[in-house]
């Protein structure tokens, strides 16, 4: 049996007949850029996670940038991020300027670890700190982190390209954030026909600067009141995201129910699947493992190999380690649990609509080695 880390393929009967007449739809009617299928996303994104603006982009890593920039983020500046995300975030801070300093993470939950978290913004004084919510959770401490910047007049920006779908107390996710954003890569739990990205967040006027940013700082269509770039999102990807957002509850059942099968039924010794933070409601992005012995981490990762599953390793390394790092890195608060913990992470498949079958066959391998 051959299982794919992520199957994009696997979708719902019907969605490619749907998805095929709005191509044409908007290709007879050469609605290409802007439009109403751009708003109509937009609008119904809003809708599902009960933040007042939302606007598109085109890709994650311009969300981000789009968030740091409107934030007031620039040359000069340092901006705080965890060791532990993928690198987008790192160079998003880059890219506009500004130096970013590592924290390093709680390697019970993957995500920025508080009290290195404090110190850092105790000490480096930073106009904004960026924290990620990886894996289709977030950190057991986001209250205090979102409190905490408060009090001490930090912007948050909260990348959220792996948690679309995911609540915290019982609430979406991005709903309590200043401001925050996603990915619409092709592989992620809402994903579109290539890349696309957006940002959320309450505030109406860090939208209009966020809005104005990512098409070309324009004030009218010949004026211009800041520098910005061409992140739009075109119609077609507005399109399949739309068509795929009234898939979602499905395949996010789907999903968890695949990841609380791992779960129960994974019982190798010297495993240790990583647990949900109290508070969340995953959105079974990945499943996330951690093997304590390096021999056994490789054994078990060749026999995977051998017997046709596919795994990833998210994230294989940290942010400080990255050779990167040494040119553009402003410092680093806390020890090395990133590097620690991306010494032993595993994932197995996770994806909509796996079947019994598959996740039987991948724990009959793992509970073997």
């Amino acid at each position: 049996m051959k299982i794919p880390f992520i199957d994009i393929k696997r979708i719902e009967t019907g969605f490619m007949k749907d998805w095929l007449l709005r191509v044409s739809e908007i290709s007879e009617q050469a609605a290409f850029i802007s439009g109403d299928t751009v708003r109509d996303m937009e609008r119904q994104l809003a809708d599902f996670v009960q933040v007042k603006n939302v606007i598109s982009c085109g890709n994650g890593t311009d969300a981000l940038q789009l968030a740091l920039r409107a934030s007031g983020v620039g040359p000069g500046d340092k901006v705080l991020l965890p060791d532990m995300t993928f690198w987008a975030t790192f160079e998003a801070i880059v890219n506009v300027g500004a130096a970013p300093v590592t924290v390093d993470i709680d390697p019970n939950d993957g995500g920025i670890d508080l009290e290195s978290f404090r110190l850092a913004i105790k000490t480096e004084k930073p106009k904004v700190a960026l924290i990620a919510h990886l894996y289709g959770w977030g950190t057991g401490d986001l209250d205090l982190l979102r409190t905490y910047c408060k009090e001490e007049s930090v912007i948050l920006v909260e990348d959220g390209a792996q948690c679309f779908g995911s609540e915290w107390q019982s609430e979406p996710i991005y709903k309590g954030a200043h401001i925050s954003t996603t990915s619409f890569y092709p592989a992620k739990v809402l994903g579109a026909a290539g890349d696309g990205g957006a940002i959320f967040t309450q505030d109406d006027n860090l939208a209009e600067k966020v809005r104005c940013l990512a098409n070309h700082g324009r004030s009218s269509h010949y004026g211009y009141k800041d520098v910005g770039w061409n992140s739009r999102m075109d119609a077609l990807q507005c399109a399949y995201v739309t068509l795929a957002l009234q898939k979602l509850e499905m395949r996010i059942a789907s999903r968890l129910d695949s990841a609380t099968y791992y779960r129960k039924n994974l019982s190798h010794a010297g495993v240790t699947v990583l647990d949900v933070p109290a508070g969340y409601k995953e959105n079974g992005y990945c499943n996330v493992l951690t093997v304590e012995d390096p021999d056994l981490k490789i054994k078990i990762e060749d026999r995977l190999k051998e017997c046709g599953i596919s795994f990833g390793n998210i994230y294989p390394g940290s942010m400080s380690s990255q050779p990167p790092a040494k040119t553009f890195s402003a410092g680093h608060y806390g020890g090395h649990e990133a590097d620690a913990f991306a010494s032993k992470v595993l994932n197995l498949p996770l994806f909509p609509y796996m079947t019994t079958a598959e996740l039987d066959y991948i724990i009959d391998i793992m509970n073997k080695v």
